[in-house]
Parts: C-alpha cells; sequence; structure tokens
C-alpha cells in the first residue's frame, strides 16, 4: 500500500492528484503544520530526514520530492499513462515542465511569499519602516518582473497546446499546477492571461482534482511554502 504523508497546504496535493488520475489505492498519514511558523513537524523528519514534503513510502521505500515521486509512481505503476511516448517532442517537452515547475519557477515563488511576509514579523518598531522599504524594493525591482516573465512564458508555451507537454493532459499538468495555482492566489493572473487561466478552469474540472482535493482537505495557497 502506498503511504502519503501529507503537509497540510503543500505540495503533496500533487501526489494526491497523481494517484487519483492513476486509479491507485493509498493511504494518508496527516501532519499539520506550526500555525505560527507554518513549519512541519518535527514527526514528519521520521520519515525523512529533512522533514519535507511529498514524501511516500511504499514497499519499504521511501521517495521524496515531488518529480521524483512522479516518475517513480509512473515508472511502477503508471502503465503509460500520463506520459509521452520516449523519444517524441512531447516527451521533451513533459521532461523539461516536470522539472521547471520546482526549479526555474519555484525560486521567484518562494522569494515572493518570503518578502511579503517580512515586514509583518515581530521586530523592533523603529526597523519595521527600513524592512518593509527593502522587501518592497526587492518585490519591485527582482521578483515580481522575473514572476511576470514566467507567467508570460507559459502563457506563450499553452498558446501552442492546449496541455504543457502538447495536445494530450500529462503528469506534467499535474507538477505545473502548483505553479500556476499559487501565481493565482498571489493576485499574478489576469486578463493578459487567458490561456493560463482557462488551464487552469480545466484542471479544476477533472474529477481526480476533486477527489484529491476532498481526500486531502483544505488548500489555501497563500499560506504556502514547503
Amino acid at each position: 500500500m502506498i503511504t502519503v504523508h501529507h503537509l497540510n497546504n503543500s505540495r503533496s496535493q500533487r501526489v494526491l492528484w497523481l494517484l487519483e488520475e492513476l486509479g491507485l489505492d493509498y493511504e494518508i498519514e496527516r501532519y499539520e503544520r506550526d500555525p505560527k511558523t507554518m513549519l512541519a513537524p518535527a514527526s514528519l523528519r521520521a520519515v525523512h530526514p529533512l522533514g519535507k514534503s511529498p514524501v511516500i513510502t511504499e514497499d519499504g521505500l521511501t521517495i521524496a520530492e515531488s518529480g521524483a515521486i512522479i516518475e517513480y509512481l509512473l515508472e511502477r505503476h503508471g502503465k503509460g499513462r500520463l506520459i509521452p511516448p520516449a523519444g517524441t517532442p512531447e516527451r521533451l517537452r513533459y521532461t523539461y515542465w516536470l522539472h521547471f515547475a520546482e526549479g526555474s519557477a519555484m525560486s521567484p515563488l518562494l522569494l515572493k511569499l518570503i518578502f511579503s511576509r517580512l515586514p509583518r514579523q515581530p521586530m523592533p518598531f523603529v526597523v519595521r519602516p527600513v524592512v518593509r522599504a527593502v522587501s518592497e524594493r526587492v518585490l519591485k525591482s527582482f521578483v515580481d518582473p522575473q514572476l511576470r516573465a514566467h507567467r508570460d512564458f507559459m502563457e506563450a508555451e499553452l498558446g501552442k497546446s492546449p496541455w504543457f507537454a502538447g495536445k494530450a493532459f500529462t503528469a506534467a499538468d499535474i507538477q505545473m499546477s502548483f505553479v500556476v495555482e499559487a501565481s493565482a492566489a498571489r493576485g499574478g493572473l489576469d486578463k493578459r492571461y487567458p490561456k493560463l487561466a482557462d488551464w487552469l478552469e480545466r484542471i479544476h474540472a477533472r474529477p481526480a482534482y476533486r477527489r484529491a482535493l476532498e481526500r486531502g482537505g483544505p488548500y489555501e495557497l497563500m499560506s504556502l511554502g514547503r
């Protein structure tokens, strides 16, 4: 039996969605973030030394990192589903987006989260205006332009095909869901991004996506870290 070690409000929601798309049996071991620090509990480190989510266990194996989990599940249980055939242009695009989601796309999203929260953290009153000014400058001069460039790029790519890897829905779309949902939750998707908005509507309408939300529980992207 596959066990998903599921941290609330985390990227492990994508793993639940993949399992639902594949129709696999699984159980959920739940962990709750510290409401003040938003960090994972120490009990998660008993599963993986870094205390990260997502993590799955099966037959004595422990697999962490969403990309590695997706590759493992598709290789072991996928039976050719949700992945383009090897040696095709679609497979190359699939591999690219699988890595883009946790590589290029993730750094500015996390910086946005950090510098948006920083001025609200406890600190001496005299320091707060300085921290706020620095945070606003970093967001305006570096983080927001990076996020905008990524949104423009993703919008253009979805203009080439309805799904990230081509004409068919694949696990690359599951992996990319966090990136697009986080952009939408933080106010980054407006009328300039109709392709991204349409893609988001289509993934949210998938029955497996809805089942994963029902099993995983509330999913509040504005609070997400790791």
